[in-house]
């Protein structure tokens, strides 16, 4: 008969299995093995595994595992966590990053914090009530591809899955309770323009001239946006807006025939992500309207909404009483605005701290883990039996 290992072989496995996800295709890897290792212990718990691979990608995949309950089973308990990745940086980490170190009272791993980590307690929380009777199931929830598209998250949104009335996502938040965090979608604008000699301006059109006053609207529009829209929850309280990149020109006594700036917007709740792509695309447009030149906008990969829970539901009160922490804000973006797309009353709630996510030597404290299995047991009593 199949076995499960204990937590920490649990995580030494997990660890081992490589899952990057990446916008360039030469990192970019499946999270197949991941679901179907996550797969065979549940079901080895009494849990029903279902493995949904991603359209038109097969090596990746999302996981629903549900341990049924004996009532009539309307409401649930998810407990979620994305299976994939970061790349990582090779020679600057002290130990391989896909085998489990400990040091000092640290876990070191690739995934430990962010959020591998998360499955093995989740999994040791679950293990107290195999032999108790559930009146709401109880839903473990892997995903594909967090850390680039949000594909996983997507797909299940798109098939209206899972059920369930509430949702804890697992990203590192340092064992405190997150009820909202920023949007974000990144952006690329293109200008064409018409290269020429540069001993004479009227042989061409400069892409690069055409792009000064296309920042100039950028950061207009940022600073009408941050008059319009605050929220004292953040630490940074408006959206803000990163100029992170632009490429253009080939030499300099070249007019200038095309350049791209790319950026990021990170919107605070309330603010509609297509609402504010449209008013971009309008605003690019007018800047440069009277030159010679075409503009493009395009989205380097679809956004993810800001999310906001609110804070005097049951589930937000429930985690800062097991906590012992008021629920707050975090600028980066999880996969919860999909789940409460689907209505879903989520949280975000981890073990692991952010600082140490998409950093070498990442780790998760030893520390950590008893508290979250206790935070856990505590959200599977109250919404599950």
């Amino acid at each position: 008969m199949a076995t499960v290992p204990n937590l920490m072989r649990q995580l030494e496995q997990l660890v081992a299995l490589p899952s990057v996800s990446a916008t360039n295709p030469k990192l970019d890897m499946g999270n197949l093995a991941v679901v179907e290792l996550l797969a065979a212990w549940l079901e080895t718990l009494g849990f029903k595994a279902e493995i949904l691979p991603l359209p038109g990608q097969p090596h990746k995949a999302n996981l629903i595992a549900t341990l049924s309950a004996g009532g009539p089973g309307d409401g649930g308990l998810v407990l979620a966590g994305h299976t994939d990745t970061v790349p990582y940086d090779e020679g600057r980490w002290q130990s391989d990053p896909f085998q489990l170190r400990e040091r000092d009272g640290r876990l070191y791993g690739l995934g430990t914090a962010d959020m591998k980590g998360f499955f093995p307690l989740a999994i040791e929380a679950t293990k107290t009530f195999l032999d108790k009777p559930l009146r709401q199931p109880l839903i473990i929830l892997a995903t594909a591809d967090e850390e680039t598209s949000m594909a996983g998250a997507r797909a299940l949104v798109k098939a209206g899955r899972p059920r369930a009335r509430y949702a804890v996502v697992g990203e590192p938040t340092g064992l405190k309770p997150v009820h909202m965090h920023k949007g974000i979608t990144m952006q690329a604008v293109r200008i064409t323009g018409r290269s020429g000699h540069s001993s004479n301006p009227a042989l061409g059109a400069s892409a690069l001239e055409a792009m000064h006053k296309v920042i100039g609207a950028l950061l207009t529009l940022r600073a009408e946006w941050q008059d319009s829209y605050q929220n004292p929850g953040f630490a940074v309280p408006v959206p803000t807006m990163n100029l992170g990149c632009i490429h253009g020109g080939d030499n300099p006594n070249r007019i200038c025939g095309s350049a791209e700036l790319q950026f990021d917007l990170r919107p605070l709740p309330g603010m509609a992500l297509a609402d504010l792509c449209g008013e971009l695309e309008r605003r690019l447009q007018d800047s440069v309207s009277e030159e010679q030149v075409q503009l493009q906008c395009r989205a380097l990969f679809d956004g993810t909404e800001a999310f906001e829970q609110d804070r005097h539901s049951e589930l937000v009160q429930t985690a800062e009483k097991l906590t012992g922490h008021r629920a707050e804000s975090v600028a980066f973006a999880t996969e919860a605005p999909y789940f409460k797309r689907m209505g879903i009353d989520t949280i975000v709630l981890g073990p692991g701290d952010i600082d140490q996510a998409h950093q070498p030597d990442e780790y998760l404290g030893q520390e950590r883990i008893e508290p979250m299995v206790d935070i856990l047991r505590g959200l599977i009593a109250k919404f599950c039996l």
